[in-house]
């Protein structure tokens, strides 16, 4: 049992979920140090007596992780290891008064957007004149950068909106401050991240001002990679292309979710765009804009989704050759349209059409890799990892894409440089090379 005594309190985060938590923790991370309270992310020293856990509730999975970490922290509690245990995020917000009444042994629970209050709890005080600034919890050279938050869009299998509110734009000078903060303390890329990063703008400028946002980062000195997250794919700004294409620093990738390739489940997917029109926007990008890298991410087992329609995904997949691809297994969420929908798919089928789509681009992947075999690219150096040293190209965000392995012959690089790498070797996801001297 830790042992009580009147030494000033600490405050420990620990974020469960995606990258917009992530700079949800940052974002209180930075008050409390602010407050000049002792407060660190995801601390592996076990010396804190207070737990704030940032959760996540998009998913079945992700919820069920949340509460066994909340459990956890219960325990601790319990066993005098901490004194006060604090739940803040997504899965918080949505459903607040079913876990205080099942976990009354948390101190509070804050919604997502109810930041003052949990401030308030933790002795701090909201500071206003923080905005822009932000201590990250990322490896220094590379910060998520968050340019709205919440959602406008109606699809049925999604409980975001329920969550996080409705589209809300940060200005444009704000997110300029913002990025020249972090290129000050020493972040070489940006991911730009948002709910929908397509809808930027439309509250604000009452017209879609992706592309002006990205041109204004464009100029910020110090920043050499920004890579655009999260794209809708109804009514995307294809200007915003062009400005990819031509910008030094705005990497050639493009991260944009569809989901499907069928009509029938678009449509019940209620994503606001049809089979046919996915498919031509994809001959559009493929075509006229061939040196971007495409990342998407697909859902399979929505209520309704036949196998002839599963298979037509497999051949959309086949045929495009995505340079990155996600999967996820649908999950049943109440306050969802989807919810008023029979949940009609087993959940090994579910697992069993996710495995097959990622054995497609499994094979998919290896044979673009082995066409980069003999060729260099810069690369950007993340970690150290046994023998390698370990980075991405600009076809690669970090966490979730591919890596590149490589050695040093003679020269040593630091973490956050970027060198020129020889591909000599490659697998499914991973590149194998050699940096070449001096670079």
């Amino acid at each position: 049992m830790r042992t009580k005594d009147f030494k000033q309190n600490k405050v420990d985060i620990v974020t469960l979920g995606c990258s917009k938590n992530v700079v949800d923790s940052e974002v209180l991370l930075t008050q409390l140090k602010a407050n000049e309270i002792d407060a660190t992310h995801q601390s592996d020293r076990d010396d804190a007596n207070i737990i704030v856990v940032n959760t996540c509730g998009f998913i079945e999975n992700a919820k069920q992780e949340s509460i066994d970490t909340i459990l956890h922290y219960i325990d601790e509690k319990e066993a005098g290891n901490i004194d006060k245990l604090f739940v803040t995020g997504c899965l918080s917000h949505r459903y607040k008064e079913e876990l205080k009444a099942e976990m009354p042994e948390v101190d509070s629970f804050f919604g997502t957007m109810e930041l003052p209050a949990l401030l308030q709890r933790l002795e701090a005080d909201y500071k206003k004149d923080l905005l822009g600034e932000r201590l990250t919890t990322t490896p220094f050279h590379y910060a998520y950068l968050k340019i709205s938050e919440g959602c406008d869009r109606p699809c049925s299998f999604c409980a975001i909106p329920q969550m996080r509110g409705g589209h809300v734009s940060k200005p444009i000078e704000q997110l300029v401050q913002e990025a020249s903060n972090l290129a000050k303390n020493g972040c070489k890329e940006l991911m730009l991240i948002a709910q929908d990063s397509t809808y930027y703008g439309i509250d604000l400028y009452k017209e879609r001002a992706l592309g002006r946002l990205m041109q204004e980062l464009d100029k910020v000195n110090g920043i050499d990679w920004i890579r655009l997250h999260y794209a809708y794919p109804s009514q995307f700004p294809m200007e915003v292309l062009d400005i990819i294409t031509q910008s030094e620093s705005i990497c050639n990738y493009l991260d944009m979710p569809l989901q499907h390739s069928s009509h029938e489940v678009l449509k019940t997917m209620r994503r606001g765009i049809s089979g046919r029109r996915t498919r031509e926007l994809m001959d559009t990008i493929k075509g006229k804009y061939p040196e971007i890298s495409l990342r998407t991410t697909m859902l399979v087992g929505h209520p309704g989704e036949t196998e002839k329609e599963f298979l037509d995904l497999c051949d959309f997949i086949q045929e495009y050759k995505f340079d990155r691809l996600g999967v996820f297994t649908y999950s049943h969420e109440d306050g969802t349209h989807a919810f008023t929908l029979e949940d009609n798919i087993p959940d090994e089928e579910k697992e069993r059409r996710a495995s097959h789509l990622m054995e497609i681009q499994e094979q998919i992947s290896f044979d673009l890799n082995q066409q980069k075999i003999g060729n260099t690219y810069d690369v950007l150096v993340d970690r150290i990892e046994d023998d390698f040293f370990v980075g991405r190209t600009e076809a690669d965000s970090p966490e979730v894409d591919n890596e590149v392995l490589f050695t040093v012959e003679g020269d040593y690089v630091r973490i956050g440089d970027f060198v020129k790498v020889n591909i000599e070797r490659a697998k499914e996801f991973d590149l194998y090379g050699t940096a070449q001297r001096g670079s």
